[in-house]
């Protein structure tokens, strides 16, 4: 599966620029992390693309992201990304076991987060944005509320990374699609 093929059933399935900017977002960090790790950069980046493809047909949790898998098969995405996208969401019982499969969850919540951030400073950009804007809205629980830090935190400690570490090396993935994510460049 190239990454022609995944954005095709991202673009099937998704109407909300929200939620493709989400998905791309992972895509990246999870790019980023496959170079690091000298691992498969297309595997591990259509993984994060498809991640959440099916959120608007299976809104809940009875039916995201398992009543996707099917929908992936049939679109003949391997198993190995099936899996990793059903290990994302704890309440399917598959575990984590691979990198690729840490990675994606530990990539996930985070990109929501550093998003956030972004989009609450007066540059409305990640060219500028420092880890340290991060740590401060971390501690404000009511900021970004529904990016849940304790899930984060338990996410990026199974991928053994710093969790700060971590948020500097997302936030590097996401800058490199900076303007595709909808921020301001400022040295364009």
């Amino acid at each position: 599966m190239n990454r022609e093929n995944a954005l095709a059933i991202v673009e099937q399935y998704v109407s909300n620029e929200n939620l493709i900017r989400h998905m791309l977002a992972v895509e990246a960090a999870m790019r980023f992390y496959a170079n690091k790790y000298d691992q498969d950069a297309e595997l591990w980046g259509n993984t994060g693309l498809l991640h959440d493809f099916d959120w608007e047909i299976h809104p809940t949790l009875e039916e995201h992201p398992q009543a996707g898998a099917p929908i992936l098969r049939e679109n003949g995405v391997p198993e190995e990304i099936i899996r990793a996208i059903l290990s994302h969401a704890d309440h399917t019982g598959v575990p984590r076991e691979t990198l690729m499969e840490k990675a994606l969850l530990a990539c996930d919540e985070i990109t929501g987060l550093i998003t956030a951030v972004a989009l609450v400073r007066p540059s409305r950009s990640l060219d500028d944005l420092k880890v340290k804007s991060v740590k401060k809205k971390w501690k404000d629980r009511s900021f970004a509320a529904g990016a849940d830090r304790e899930e984060i935190a338990r996410a990026v400690e199974d991928f053994g990374v710093d969790l700060w570490e971590h948020t500097t090396n997302v936030i590097l993935a996401m800058r490199t699609i900076g303007t595709e994510l909808g921020f301001n460049q400022l040295n364009p």
